[in-house]
């Protein structure tokens, strides 16, 4: 997973304090200026989401205006969920 993140340059993970992740540590990449792709760290699997918010500033702090789970349980071994960051940061 480390090199999913490292490759699509993801942030380094974080506490989320918007309650929106459940206090569950968060990483993000950066569509454009308000809009994300995250992937939460829910115990040992990862949920990858598209968000919007405000600014990057917002993300952990602040709800997200849009949030939209792709894919529970990420597996980079798996085709499907490849493709679904590829569409997104390609």
């Amino acid at each position: 997973m480390e090199n999913v993140l490292k490759y699509y340059e993801f942030s380094s993970f974080f506490i989320d304090n918007s309650d929106i992740f459940s206090g569950n540590e968060i990483s993000y990449a950066e569509l454009n200026t308000t809009h994300f792709l995250i992937f939460e760290k829910k115990e040992e699997t990862y949920n990858l989401y598209v968000s919007k918010y405000e600014s990057k500033k917002a993300i952990g702090v602040k709800p997200p205006e849009i949030l939209e789970m792709l894919i529970e349980n990420y597996d980079k071994s798996i085709p499907e969920h490849r493709l679904a960051i590829k569409q997104y940061l390609n």
